[in-house]
């Protein structure tokens, strides 16, 4: 199974998926209210320890999975929904965990700080079998320079996952030739850089609008110099 767009439940679509066919996993999931994409997604412990639990059994031995997660805050309190590590009583290590700054502003709280960040952990079964370093200036000017996608027909989604972050994910824990997984798979961006990259890709997404803007993002002709 590779190189698909498959629209469904992705529960349901992954117990299709054989047991360590998978090198990657990069997804961010519907975490917390903060989205509710038509009303059709529910993100609970029944939904969210399911899908971790598929995610271990699919993923090859040395594989990564990044999860890229954010909180809500309820009733003046953060939930703390993003460091849920029920990865860990899976089996999986966490191997890393970092943040990537947003360009975006959320709505200014009265007596908290701005927060402009979501958290990336990086969780790994067992040592990770791929690492290709990624060094970049520590510049805060490079840091935003690509943190948006460059696809206007990505903007139909509302949660656009950046085209930068995907590409240098997918990099740095994937070779040519391998398979990464997004069930969550939103306006397609894991596609579309997996494309670039010579990757394979299997993209999971329940909404068929967004199945429209992934179609029509992974149409279009290969970007020009994909590697780096």
């Amino acid at each position: 199974m590779k190189n698909q767009i498959i629209q469904g439940d992705c529960l349901e679509v992954m117990k299709d998926i054989p047991d360590k066919s998978v090198d990657m996993i990069l997804t961010s999931p519907p975490y917390d209210n903060l989205r509710t994409y038509n009303g059709s997604l529910d993100w609970g412990e029944h939904i969210w320890k399911p899908v971790i639990q598929e995610l271990f059994r699919i993923i090859k031995d040395g594989g990564v999975v990044v999860w890229v997660v954010g909180d809500a805050t309820i009733k003046g309190s953060e939930t703390g929904t993003s460091f849920r590590l029920y990865f860990k009583e899976c089996g999986f290590n966490l191997h890393d965990t970092m943040i990537y700054q947003k360009n975006s502003y959320p709505f200014p709280p009265k007596n908290r700080y701005y927060q402009q960040f979501e958290y990336m952990f990086v969780f790994s079964k067992n040592a990770p079998k791929t690492y290709n370093i990624q060094r970049q200036p520590t510049d805060p000017r490079w840091r935003n320079k690509d943190n948006k996608s460059s696809d206007k027909v990505a903007y139909g989604h509302s949660a656009i996952f950046p085209d930068e972050l995907a590409k240098r994910y997918i990099l740095s824990w994937s070779n040519e030739g391998d398979t990464i997984l997004d069930p969550f798979a939103g306006s397609g961006t894991t596609g579309v850089a997996c494309k670039n990259l010579n990757r394979n890709f299997i993209l999971i997404e329940k909404e068929p609008e967004y199945i429209d803007i992934i179609n029509k993002r992974l149409s279009t002709p290969l970007a020009q110099s994909p590697k780096e």
